[in-house]
């Protein structure tokens, strides 16, 4: 190497620092020596040093998204086991990871048996909505009553409800599982209307919606919710047995494996014209 051109490679090796591109420093010497071997030219070679450090910023801003969404376990759609659930449309799941239903800012409602995969398929479209740059917050209903609950007892309701409305995309994951503690559905009720044909959401039950005033303890609090979450919905129901029990099947007595534990009736109806537009899954309302 002449001493240019080694005064040059010094002068790119101060640039990638001084431009906080580790990985294409990185990479600097390995793609030379393919470029003197005559595997690539320096078009492909500068092409292949920002592909490499593009490659891991995107790598590193998809980590900080999914922490900063509270999606610590990451799921995919590709490891969801369709052929266990034959009752799911594997087409319509697929058609709802393409997000068309945030930019519609639509309610989805996944329900059904404890264990068929609800929370799977809530956290996959997550981790699908975290990819393509949308922002995401992931929660149990417990924890999002718990804390605006404590916020309420504070004085600083207002902030949450902000805070869980500036997402495009919130999931609500649970619901039905545990009881809602008094007044918990007044203001998860409030975040909701806060959202409404605003921003997105997920929202996972094991329980039918005609239940839902026993989950909240109030049915004017849960008729008041259902009337938002169901105007712009897409609601699937998963019919099937327990993922976690497949293993153990045969220690399950028949009439609880063969039971189905959520028939939820049909989304009640509203008054008047419904509103123009349409989606392309089934909305409800």
């Amino acid at each position: 190497m002449t001493s240019h051109a080694h005064s040059t490679l010094e002068s790119i090796r101060r640039s990638l620092v001084g431009l906080r591109m580790p990985r294409a420093l990185e990479m600097l010497d390995a793609t030379l020596r393919r470029i003197e071997q005559g595997e690539i030219d320096g078009i492909e070679a500068l092409d292949h040093l920002l592909l490499e450090e593009l490659t891991v910023r995107e790598s590193r801003r998809i980590k900080a998204a999914l922490m900063m969404a509270r999606l610590t376990t990451v799921k995919t759609l590709a490891s969801f086991d369709f052929t266990f659930q034959p009752s799911l449309d594997r087409n319509r799941i697929l058609a709802l990871a393409e997000l068309k239903f945030i930019d519609r800012a639509e309610a989805v409602h996944l329900l059904g048996p404890p264990g068929t995969g609800k929370s799977h398929l809530a956290t996959a479209l997550a981790v699908e909505a975290v990819k393509a740059g949308k922002s995401v917050y992931f929660a149990t209903l417990a924890e999002i009553i718990a804390s605006l609950a404590k916020a309420e007892r504070e004085g600083q309701l207002r902030e949450p409800i902000r805070f869980l409305s500036r997402a495009a995309l919130l999931v609500v994951d649970e619901i039905g599982y545990l009881p809602v503690t008094p007044g918990g559905g007044n203001l998860f009720f409030q975040l909701v209307n806060a959202r409404y044909e605003k921003g997105a959401m997920i929202l996972t039950s094991n329980r039918g919606f005609a239940e839902w005033g026993e989950v909240f303890g109030d049915p004017v609090v849960a008729t008041a919710l259902l009337d938002r979450l169901l105007h712009h919905a897409v609601v699937i129901q998963i019919e099937g047995s327990s993922y976690r029990l497949r293993q153990h099947a045969e220690l399950v007595p028949e009439h609880v494996r063969s039971k189905a534990l959520i028939t939820p009736p049909p989304a009640p109806k509203r008054r008047g014209r419904p509103p123009g537009g349409t989606s392309t899954d089934h909305p409800t309302g």
